[in-house]
């Protein structure tokens, strides 16, 4: 038995909760990963895995197996990334998620010369506005808005996104160009709401140091980034949303920026990750590569003024 194969088995097993995810990630046939798991537990001489028809989890024993292993398979990644190449260009795959506006718009763009840079690394990125699950689904890393919920996660900050609000000029010409909180009175916003929480998003100012929330009307509300720029541009109302969502359209003249001069909270873009792929040189060059683009002046806030009334 190669034990080291089955630790790694073991580990993407808890992890995604199944054979045949584990089998998937780490490109193996699934009754290779079958055969090391039934080999780990007749050494060990203790059950590892409870399996159910729906799901694996792992025994009392197991997860201790599991922390365990973790620790001991980050520690040879560490000493063989010491004395090898590997520690200048690393190797393998990084699976990452993030937003489907900040890959779009923010990463995908920039990301050739990330790969020019560490051409030993195979990516592998989901974009998307739904949360995920970085150890059930198996990610390295991912980026996400707002205040991070999940708090066993390790978190490095990337940026804090200045946010516009904006309308369409249509419904501006209806229903008038608000200078002032007082002129929100009688226009309509278009809400944004979490599928998971379903937490509703309007707008929001910093008034006497404090967040709050100003409460209008609405007709239409969605869950999708770019459905949201989308009902704004036909003109359901006024949307809050970070500089980069929303400066091509600005530039272009399809939606035109309103209440420049009131302060609005910033929103804050995080990298997350497991506590066990923090020390992972994947994840830590990604992160790094990460911290530097948002660094790059007038990527995720506007250079200056433009359409704004």
């Amino acid at each position: 038995m190669d034990r080291l194969n089955a630790m790694r088995a073991f580990t993407r097993i808890v992890e995604l909760g199944g054979f045949a995810r584990a089998a998937d990630s780490l490109h193996m046939p699934r009754a290779s990963v079958t055969i090391l798991i039934k080999q780990l537990e007749a050494y060990l001489g203790v059950q590892l895995l409870l399996r159910t028809t729906r799901q694996v989890t792992p025994t009392l024993d197991g997860q201790a197996y599991y922390q365990r292993c973790v620790s001991l398979l980050n520690d040879l990644d560490d000493a063989e990334s010491a004395f090898s190449s590997v520690a200048r260009q690393p190797q393998g795959v990084l699976r990452v998620d993030m937003p489907a506006g900040v890959g779009r718009l923010i990463v995908m763009p920039a990301l050739p010369e990330f790969t020019e840079r560490y051409p030993g690394l195979e990516l592998e990125v989901g974009m998307n506005d739904r949360p995920v699950d970085l150890i059930r689904e198996g990610f390295d890393c991912v980026i996400r808005g707002g205040q991070p919920l999940d708090h066993s996660l390790v978190g490095r900050p990337l940026a804090q996104m200045r946010q516009v609000i904006c309308a369409s000029p249509a419904y501006l010409a209806r229903s008038g160009v608000p200078r002032t909180l007082a002129d929100l009175g009688g226009h309509k916003v278009i809400e944004y709401f979490s599928a998971t929480t379903n937490k509703r998003y309007g707008l929001e100012f910093v008034i006497d140091g404090r967040d709050q929330e100003i409460s209008l009307g609405k007709t239409l509300a969605t869950n999708s980034a770019d459905g949201y720029l989308a009902a704004c541009k036909a003109g359901y109302g006024l949307v809050q949303t970070p500089y980069y969502h929303a400066a091509g359209p600005l530039r272009r003249g399809e939606l035109v920026e309103v209440l420049a001069d009131v302060p609005q909270p910033t929103l804050a873009l995080t990298a997350l990750y497991p506590a066990h792929r923090q020390m992972s040189r994947r994840v830590r060059v990604f992160v790094d590569w990460l911290v530097e683009l948002c660094a790059r002046p007038g990527l995720l806030d506007r250079p200056e003024p433009e359409h704004i009334l």
